[in-house]
């Protein structure tokens, strides 16, 4: 738990020291403008995106096959918006990365480790109806 506190505070620290040295060499309004905009701009896409991902899944399941890389796919672009909504500029550095398909590739077989891990210990279950 301490690692994750720790963590935070580095993130947090990190954050605030990028948007200084942003708002130092672009000016504050600037700034603000660009957060507001990242955040409008991953609003949409978790809107638009999102809803678009959620039904190539529920087609993908429609048609008898495994969601597997749709769904891997959805949760990222997912992730990616709702990043881009949160303000700061690394974590619209990360949702961009997430939403790039170039680059979600990379960030695939983290999740899917991940995924993995969590079914092991029974803490992540698909159930079948």
């Amino acid at each position: 738990m301490r690692k994750v506190f720790l963590g935070f505070i580095v993130y947090a620290l990190a954050e605030l020291a990028l948007l200084i040295v942003i708002g130092q060499n672009i000016g504050v309004l600037n700034t603000l403008l660009l957060i507001v905009a990242t955040s409008i701009i991953g609003i949409y896409i978790v809107k638009n995106k999102g809803m678009n991902s959620v039904q190539k899944v529920k087609n993908t399941i429609a048609r008898g096959e495994a969601p597997g890389p749709v769904l891997v796919d959805t949760v990222l672009n997912f992730s990616g918006g709702v990043l881009l909504a949160l303000p700061g500029f690394i974590t619209d550095l990360v949702g961009l990365l997430l939403l790039t398909p170039f680059s979600r590739k990379m960030f695939q077989p983290i999740f899917y480790y991940w995924m993995r891990k969590k079914m092991k210990k029974g803490q992540f279950i698909i159930v079948q109806k």
